[in-house]
């Protein structure tokens, strides 16, 4: 292969790890399987674990792979000075986000290189958060702040989309600055709402002139992530939230994705299965954003202390939209016209209409979101709110 100015030491002592934990994660995954098979009928369940000669070959298996794997990590550290770290390319930004979305929270537990840390971007670059070093950074940040954040398994880059950016586009003709959160989206999203609750104080006490207006444009996991940032800087007394004037929402879950649910519905299916029971881990392997999305999770009460993958009803806490902020919702429809079958079932694609914009079986649940500030794109899918003319409009009009 020809070398990249782009790869970075980092990266690839991340991706040797990663190797390291799938090939010994599958060689647990076989033994299971192994043991599940040579179990007689009617015996209850093991371990998951095989014994003499059969379990000395799995656990050979796992050892060599350890240390192959750390000898790998090793031999690359000492390479590091001689890989030229060059700037990332937006392939490997999109590839590294796909790889966060789904493997997020086990690349953070295990401190893997390749768990994205939260950061401001403008123009792919990290800002600081300090008011000399934004206003060399950003010559022309205005009165107009506008805070845009990505969805799952997305980056900041990815705002550009068939040669449209929003941010961009509104910073041209509305006078906005527009700045970019970059978030692991595989952590739960009540984490990355604590973490980004911490970074707006900080962003607002960095701005290096007065704010008039202050706007946030949130795309699918992005919406709940501000959300949920929103409750946690309230309760905590911060200051900033009472600044905010509006929020939007592009695409955004507030109650669920149908993908996910079938997803969780398919473990279950597996693991009632008595010789396919083992492959049920496979379907464990995603992200806790990942399973956030089923019903929607904001807070850490709808996770802490229960079992992500277990069989259960919607136990979300009630989170109602903020009050003394326009709350704006645009949502896609793939079908030509509303209230067909597409709309209740498929929606963009990923998101069901009624999920994106706010409503609920349950009157209790259904945000409120006012008539006015309600909007669906028909005949698109879910990234297409990300480049359509007519979506942009209608954020023109709203933010203006």
């Amino acid at each position: 292969m020809t070398p990249r100015r782009h790869v970075q030491s980092a990266d690839l002592r991340g991706a040797a790890r990663l190797a390291t934990d799938a090939t010994a994660g599958l060689a647990d995954l076989v033994e299971a399987l192994h043991e599940r098979i040579a179990r007689p009928p009617g015996v209850s369940a093991g371990d998951g674990r095989t014994r003499g000669v059969t379990g000395l070959v799995y656990r050979s298996i796992r050892g060599v792979t350890r240390l192959v794997g750390g000898s790998i990590e090793a031999l690359l550290g000492l390479l590091a000075p001689a890989l030229a770290p060059g700037e990332p390319t937006p392939q490997r930004e999109a590839l590294v986000a796909a790889l966060n979305g789904v493997l997020g929270d086990y690349l953070a537990d295990t401190g893997n290189p390749l768990a994205t840390a939260m950061t401001w971007r403008r123009e792919g670059r990290v800002l600081v958060l300090e008011p000399a070093a934004l206003a060399e950074r950003l010559p022309d940040a205005g009165p107009r702040l506008l805070v845009l954040l990505h969805g799952l398994c997305m980056n900041h880059l990815q705002w550009r989309r068939a040669g449209h950016d929003h941010g961009a586009a509104l910073a041209r003709e509305l006078g906005y600055t527009p700045v970019y959160l970059h978030y692991n989206s595989g952590l739960h999203v009540s984490i990355n709402g604590h973490a980004l609750a911490r970074q707006m104080a900080q962003l607002l006490a960095a701005w290096p002139v007065p704010l008039q207006r202050l706007a946030v444009l949130g795309h699918s996991m992005g919406g709940l992530v501000m959300r949920s940032a929103l409750h946690s800087a309230t309760l905590a007394g911060a200051a900033w939230p009472a600044r905010l004037d509006d929020l939007v929402f592009l695409g955004t879950p507030h109650h669920g994705a149908p993908l996910e649910r079938a997803g969780h519905w398919a473990d279950i299916l597996l693991a009632a299965t008595p010789y396919a029971a083992p492959f049920a881990r496979l379907g464990k392997v995603r992200s806790a954003g990942i399973t956030d999305l089923r019903h929607g999770n904001l807070l850490d009460e709808d996770w802490v202390g229960r079992d992500r993958f277990a069989a259960g009803a919607d136990r979300r806490q009630l989170v109602p939209l903020p009050e003394g902020v326009r709350c704006h919702a645009l949502a896609a429809t793939l079908g030509a016209a509303q209230g067909g079958v597409k709309d209740r079932l498929l929606g963009d694609g990923l998101v069901p209409l009624a999920s994106a914009l706010g409503r609920h079986p349950d009157p209790a649940r259904t945000l409120a979101f006012a008539p006015e500030r309600q909007w669906v794109g028909q005949g698109m899918g879910h990234l297409d709110l990300l480049s359509r003319p007519e979506v942009f409009a209608q954020l023109r009009a709203w933010l203006a």
